[in-house]
């Protein structure tokens, strides 16, 4: 008996591996195969071009560096925003706990509008920038403050239930022995958090790079300044290049599976540093 089976729990092991796997197969596994496989229609020089084009490249470090930059914030303030939820009670916490998930509800084109009308010359935040030389919309920031916007909730529900399950009896064991407050958060709280705090940001981050909806009406799309991948994809999508489309998708998803890889790797890392088994 194969030790799947013998440490199953529930029975229908088979049938339920058999159906995770056609499952996944028609839903992620065979449209990746197909993006792939219409690449393959390019020649290689000619899939060179089309993937190292200067406005493409452009594209990729816009796009890559704002969703690591914005997963980032979003780890530091999505742990703060969490701590206060679950540590703190004060005036208005049900409602600061709901508006959380907001930008899970809006649609991703509200989203856009919204925050191209608030950051905008005239907006009710943008106006008050202008006149100090800082400009948001329709600029590389404009595309950081919605890939912020939208990745937040996932650092805070991942958070949120792992920082509840830690007992506060390690936190004053700490302080009794003689630990400050930084060094009990340090070497008490923060390496219980960490594997947790990784997936926040992976799930962010993957979130940010395929953004497209609120991140277009507040970029500006201004070709080598502020146009993401999504766009150039769809941009040769409207122009019936389905191979240079392809192409610059097979790129992203290759980059962004060895990212999301190594992000994993230093969950899996965290997890047996703690003593957590994933």
């Amino acid at each position: 008996m194969s030790s799947a089976k013998k440490n199953s729990i529930f029975p229908g092991f088979g049938l339920s591996l058999g159906y995770t796997i056609v499952y996944l197969s028609i839903i992620v596994l065979i449209p990746l195969s197909a993006v792939v496989l219409k690449t393959t229609s390019l020649t290689f020089p000619a899939f060179l071009d089309a993937v190292t084009a200067p406005r493409v490249m452009a594209s990729y470090r816009l796009s890559f560096g704002m969703a690591l930059l914005a997963g980032l914030i979003n780890a530091i303030f999505g742990l703060l925003l969490a701590w206060a939820l679950v540590r703190y009670t004060f005036i208005g916490k049900n409602l600061v706990d709901a508006l959380v998930d907001l930008p899970f509800a809006l649609p991703t084109a509200v989203t856009g509008i919204a925050l191209a009308a608030l950051y905008s010359k005239n907006g009710w935040i943008g106006q008050y920038l202008e006149p100090l030389g800082i400009k948001i919309a329709f600029t590389p920031w404009g595309v950081l403050v919605a890939l912020i916007f939208i990745g937040l909730p996932f650092v805070v529900r991942t958070v949120q239930p792992i920082l509840e399950e830690i007992e506060i009896e390690l936190e004053e064991a700490a302080a009794s022995l003689g630990a400050s407050r930084w060094q009990t958060f340090k070497k008490v709280v923060l390496p219980i958090l960490l594997p947790a705090l990784l997936t926040g940001f992976a799930l962010a981050f993957a979130r940010a790079v395929g953004e497209y909806g609120s991140v277009i009406f507040i970029a500006g799309n201004i070709p080598m300044v502020s146009e993401i991948t999504p766009l150039i994809i769809i941009t040769k999508l409207e122009q019936y290049d389905y191979a240079g489309a392809t192409a610059i998708a097979s790129v992203m998803l290759l980059i962004s599976l060895l990212l999301l890889l190594a992000i994993n790797g230093l969950q899996a890392w965290a997890a047996q540093k703690t003593g957590r088994v994933r």
